[in-house]
Formats: C-alpha cells, structure tokens, sequence
C-alpha cells in the first residue's frame, strides 16, 4: 500500500467518523424535537378534552355578536395584568 493510499483511507476513516458523530447529534436534536411536539400535542389535546367534556364549542361561541369584542377586552386586561406584574418585578429588583 502506498502512502497516497494510506492517506487516502485515514481521510476516509475520518469523514465517516464525523459523519456517524452528526449522525449522532441529529438524532438527539429529533428526539428532542419528537418530545417538545408530543408535549405541545398533549397540552391541546387535554384542553379539547375540558371543551369537550363542559360542551364548549368555541366557533358558535366565537360567533355570536360581541365575542371578538369580549376576546380582545381580555386580552387587553391580560397585557395589563402582565406589564404591572413587570413593573413589580423591576421595582422590588432595585431595592
């Protein structure tokens, strides 16, 4: 064996030795991504269980006059809740 070979065959070695350790890596990453999507899938499906199981249908809900208005109304009192619970935070950090 010449050492053209040699060489040719150590560089070989190497490239399937990195490719096999990003291999390695890949499939942890979509094993992670496989649970954070189970967990998400979980999450709505136990909320669809308590619409369901309470006889919420939340499009006829949706549809009837003044929803959207109440929808955005909570949510702007969520905002609100929020940035006091902010405000809060920053003042009891300074002292």
């Amino acid at each position: 064996m010449s050492a053209s070979e040699t060489s040719t065959e150590q560089q070989l070695k190497a490239e399937i030795e990195r490719l096999r350790e990003r291999v390695g890596a890949l499939e942890s990453e979509l094993v992670a991504v496989q649970a954070r999507a189970n967990a998400a899938v979980a999450e709505w499906e136990e909320r669809a269980y308590w619409l369901d199981r309470l006889h919420i249908d939340l499009n006829a809900l949706m549809r009837r006059p003044g929803a959207n208005q109440l929808r955005l109304a909570l949510k702007a009192v969520r905002a609100a809740y929020w940035q006091l619970k902010l405000v809060k935070r920053r003042l009891f950090k300074q002292q």
